[in-house]
């Protein structure tokens, strides 16, 4: 069982590098352009674009900064598939290989200006997310389950089940999990146009 997982996590890996290639060569980039637009090196978006390389969460957010993306719409380019409903089942699945944090694309894809996200952030987990990731977007953190400490610059948000932030100007931001079991929280994404 372990085998298929690992082949599914395989194959939305390269995936996602063969759709942060689509996004790069559509703008008319180099791998040196992007590299200079997310303060990714080229030898990694070369490894990422080529299936090389399992992204994590912080090289995601970087990349798709540099897009003018989010998080959300780069996996979702990569992976959702078509209609207004997206069933449980079908809806894009990322586990970042390095704090193994499990983000949900919950919404369909559509002309709506915005994406619904539920991320799963296990015990004693961090993730960094630089402010480019937050560019031209406004978010709205929900949390279902558990305790979520957000770091929103200099900004300490302790937070509980049923809390709901609005963020701030974009800021370079953390999420982290101080406690012993896992934290579950939505991620609804508001893009300008």
């Amino acid at each position: 069982m372990s085998t298929k997982v690992d082949a599914a996590v395989d194959s939305l890996s390269q995936r996602i590098g063969a759709r942060v290639r689509i996004e790069r060569e559509g703008r008319g980039w180099s791998l040196t352009d992007l590299a200079a637009h997310s303060g990714v090196s080229r030898a990694m978006v070369h490894k990422l674009e080529r299936g090389e390389s399992s992204p994590t969460a912080t090289l995601l957010a970087r990349l798709s900064g540099a897009f003018g993306l989010s998080m959300s719409q780069l996996i979702a380019r990569a992976e959702a598939k078509e209609g207004r409903l997206l069933r449980r089942a079908d809806q894009p699945v990322w586990t970042d290989p390095q704090t193994r944090y499990v983000r949900t694309h919950v919404s369909p894809p559509s002309d709506l200006p915005l994406d619904l996200v539920q991320v799963v952030l296990p015990a004693g987990a961090r993730v960094p997310m630089p402010a480019a990731a937050y560019t031209a977007k406004r978010q709205l953190i929900w949390v279902l389950a558990g305790s979520l400490v957000f770091m929103e610059g200099d900004t300490r948000h302790a937070m509980d089940a049923g809390d709901c932030l609005e963020l701030g100007p974009p800021a370079d931001c953390v999420f982290s999990n101080e406690t012993a079991a896992d934290c579950t929280y939505a991620v609804v994404l508001l893009h300008s146009n």
